[in-house]
C-alpha cells in the first residue's frame, strides 16, 4: 500500500540582532541545520540598532546560506519591536526564535518541528546550554548559572523564553498575539508572552534534543550580572502576579519575603560551597525582585546599552 506524502512545512528562523558580530557564527549554524525532505527553512535577521549596522554582514553571509535570508531594519535598541518584526515578516507554518550569541545544533529545528507534531503544542522550547570560557569563575561553571531550560509546574510548563522557541503560526493563542513593546528595554517580554499564551489556553512542550549552545562572554560571568538578572527576572515574575491576583498582593508579598528569608538562611548554612551559597543567595535575590514587581516598582534595565567588547544585547 503506497503511503500518503508527509505534509510539507515551511518554518521561519528569526534571528533579532543589535550591534553583535557573533551574528556571523549563529548564521553559520544555521546552514549546517539537517532537515527532513518535507521542511523548508527562512532565515529573517531583524536588526535593533539605530543605524542598519548588521546590514553588511547579513548580505555578505547570505550566499554561502542552503536557505533564503530576509534583512529586517526595526530601530531601535527595543528587543519586543525586534519580535515583532519577526512575527509580522514571518509566513510559514511555523516560527522560530534564536537568539544572535547562540549556535544551534544540527537536528535543533527538526527535532523542534517533530515535538509540535507529535504533541500538537502551541509552542516548543529547546534548551540552552551555556558555555562558559576556562577564565570564569569555578563556582559559576560548577554550578552552571546561565544555562536555560523550561520550569514544570504540576506537570505543565507555564512560562517559557525566546532563545530556542517554535511557535505554530495558525494556533489561536499564537496568531495576533505580539511582545510588550514597554518590556523591550528592561527584559521580561518573553516570559510575560509565554506566561499569557499559557494562561490563555495555549500548551507549551519541550524538546530535550533541540540543542542550543550559549558562550558566556566575560561581561556576562560575573556575580555582579548574575544579580542584576535574578532581581529582573523576579519583578517580572512579581508583576505578574499583581495583574493574575491583583487582591492577594498583600499574601503574595509576605509569601515572597519568607521565601526570600529561606534563602538566605540556606545560603548561610552553605557558605564554605560557593556554588551552593550563590544559587541560594540568587534565589532570595529572585524574590525580593518579585516583591519589588508586586508593589509596581519600573523594572530595571538591561538592554539597548551601549556594547562591551563587541557584543550587547540580543535578547
Amino acid at each position: 500500500m503506497t503511503q500518503p506524502p508527509s505534509p510539507r512545512f515551511q518554518v521561519d528562523i528569526c534571528v533579532c540582532t543589535y550591534r553583535r558580530p557573533y551574528l556571523a557564527e549563529t548564521l553559520g549554524s544555521l546552514a549546517t541545520l539537517e532537515l527532513p525532505a518535507n521542511v523548508q527553512a527562512r532565515i529573517i535577521v531583524a536588526d535593533n540598532d539605530a543605524a542598519p549596522s548588521a546590514r553588511d554582514l547579513a548580505t555578505s553571509i547570505a550566499p554561502s546560506l542552503p536557505f533564503e535570508l530576509i534583512y529586517i531594519h526595526c530601530p531601535a535598541s527595543n528587543i519586543s519591536l525586534a519580535r515583532n518584526a519577526c512575527l509580522d515578516a514571518a509566513g510559514g507554518d511555523y516560527l522560530a526564535f534564536v537568539d544572535d550569541d547562540s549556535t544551534v545544533t544540527a537536528a535543533w529545528l527538526a527535532t523542534l518541528i517533530e515535538t509540535a507534531e507529535t504533541s500538537g503544542a502551541d509552542a516548543v522550547l529547546g534548551p540552552v546550554r551555556s558555555v562558559y570560557a576556562s577564565t570564569a569563575p569555578s563556582w559559576m561553571r560548577r554550578g552552571d548559572f546561565h544555562s536555560t531550560n523550561p520550569v514544570w509546574v504540576d506537570g505543565q510548563i507555564h512560562t517559557g523564553y525566546s532563545g530556542n522557541v517554535l511557535l505554530r503560526r495558525a494556533s489561536p493563542h499564537v496568531e495576533g498575539r505580539r511582545f510588550n513593546l514597554s518590556l523591550g528595554k528592561t527584559g521580561g517580554e518573553d516570559t510575560e508572552y509565554f506566561s499569557q499564551l499559557h494562561a490563555a489556553g495555549g500548551r507549551i512542550a519541550y524538546a530535550e534534543r533541540a540543542l542550543v549552545l550559549e558562550p558566556v562572554p566575560a561581561d556576562r560571568a560575573r556575580l555582579q550580572w548574575l544579580v542584576k538578572r535574578r532581581f529582573r527576572s523576579g519583578q517580572t515574575h512579581g508583576r505578574l502576579l499583581a495583574s493574575q491576583k491583583a487582591g492577594r498582593k498583600p499574601v503574595q508579598i509576605a509569601l515572597a519575603a519568607a521565601k526570600a528569608a529561606y534563602c538566605f538562611a540556606g545560603a548561610a548554612a552553605v557558605g564554605i560551597i560557593p556554588h551552593k551559597r550563590n544559587r541560594q543567595a540568587l534565589r532570595g535575590i529572585m524574590h525580593i525582585g518579585a516583591i519589588s514587581g508586586l508593589l509596581g516598582v519600573r523594572e530595571i534595565r538591561l538592554y539597548g546599552e551601549e556594547p562591551t567588547g563587541g557584543r550587547t544585547h540580543a535578547a
